[in-house]
């Protein structure tokens, strides 16, 4: 069973927790992020994103990117923008958007349980990622942003969980995007240690590169510590626990660059080969197996025969990977989507009118709007050990970065 343990945050004032928290790192570059920052030097981004105070055209991977983002995390510190509680707790997170709710346990799990595969990954990492967000942990000496992870439903940690939000929250305030975050935080986790330590396996299901960075940075301080007796913090790493059946997954949407030399009468002609394609308004597949393909000024149904897609296999029944092999290959001539520069990937949170704008401003040929994976299909990859094609997930709303951040330390 994957292990979970207290910590003491690193977290902002009361009044002033909706000023610092920040979304992540990852979703926005460098000159949306200097705009969402701009006249605020408490926001959290001057820690996660800190080329925001450095020339536009830095290297993202100086050395002087790094070094900013731990003078400003000292700096925040110093300042009192941020306090370190003097005990330990666990915290519970929610986030409320378009009315849908998930609750999650704030808390953090052994890099020994990542490696081991008590903690599931559904997805390949980038090296270069993964060393960027590896030295930003060592140079930071602190996990800035958690961990986003999903679990079966547990019955024992539901009623905590449901017990617990009763009470008055820590924080309670809505983003400029219209999410609503409320932490609560609970002094004793003795209860939720030991609810979360029966459930069976956790899985990774946003911060693929996180995780791995945590791992590898705890590897590297336990290499670098001749006294390690296995009791320190870095051992341990930022988490967030949501049951599975509160989430949310959205499209991972694909635009490709060209038509690989054909005419748009051709490539439709190469598509109701695949399946059966008909005109349609909807931008939308109403279903698995079915994709909205937006070609020429007009919208197109794919229908892939139910009878040729192997339920049975976890990796060949995602519709990422029918379209990536039955499509965007043999159609379009694109092997390897992790690579090629002819495709790109569009999180369905930006809407299937970003698909129409990027096409009919003629630099891009072609969209296809997908139907998202389920998150029982993730469970079901991860459980076998397989890895899902490259863009398979988008989840929504992200976890705001610097409520809650853990020290190595």
């Amino acid at each position: 069973m994957p292990r979970v343990k207290s910590f003491r945050a690193v977290r902002p004032q009361v009044e002033n927790a909706a000023r610092v928290a920040s979304v992540p790192y990852d979703v926005v570059n460098r000159d949306e992020a200097a705009a969402l920052a701009e006249g605020n030097s408490d926001s959290f981004l001057h820690v996660v994103r800190p080329d925001i105070d450095l020339p536009a055209d830095t290297d993202p991977y100086a050395d002087e990117i790094y070094a900013k983002a731990a003078e400003n995390l000292q700096r925040f510190l110093r300042d009192k923008v941020l306090v370190q509680d003097e005990n330990d707790g666990i915290f519970l997170y929610r986030q409320i958007m378009n009315g849908n709710s998930q609750i999650g346990v704030v808390c953090c799990c052994h890099v020994d349980d990542y490696e081991n595969n008590l903690i599931l990954k559904h997805e390949f990492t980038r090296p270069v990622k993964e060393d960027d967000r590896t030295r930003h942990v060592m140079t930071l000496g602190a996990h800035s942003g958690p961990v986003f992870l999903t679990y079966r439903d547990n019955a024992s940690v539901d009623e905590l969980v449901n017990q617990a939000i009763q009470a008055d929250p820590l924080y309670d305030f809505t983003a400029d995007d219209g999410v609503q975050h409320t932490v609560w935080k609970i002094d004793q986790a003795d209860p939720y240690v030991s609810a979360l330590t029966q459930v069976p396996a956790f899985y990774v299901a946003d911060g693929h590169h996180r995780a791995a960075s945590a791992w590898r940075a705890g590897k590297a301080r336990r290499e670098a510590n001749p006294g390690h007796t296995g009791e320190e913090e870095y051992n341990w790493f930022l988490t967030v626990l949501f049951p599975s059946t509160q989430l949310n997954i959205l499209s991972y949407n694909r635009i490709i660059k060209d038509l690989n030399g054909m005419s748009p009468d051709e490539v439709r002609a190469r598509l109701a080969e695949v399946g059966t394609l008909e005109k349609t308004s909807d931008p939308v597949p109403p279903s698995a197996g079915s994709f909205c393909v937006y070609l020429d000024g007009q919208w197109w149904l794919l229908t892939i025969p139910a009878d040729s897609i192997d339920q049975n296999d976890a990796i060949n029944c995602l519709d990422v990977a029918l379209l990536e092999k039955r499509v965007i290959n043999p159609i379009f001539g694109i092997e390897n989507v992790r690579t090629d520069p002819r495709i790109d990937f569009v999180g369905g949170i930006r809407g299937t009118k970003e698909l129409e704008r990027r096409v009919d401003s003629g630099d891009w040929a072609v969209a296809v709007s997908m139907y998202p994976t389920s998150i029982d299909q993730l469970m079901s990859v991860s459980d076998a050990g397989e890895v899902m094609p490259p863009k398979s997930t988008w989840f929504e709303p992200k976890l705001r970065s610097g409520l809650l951040t853990h020290l190595l330390d």
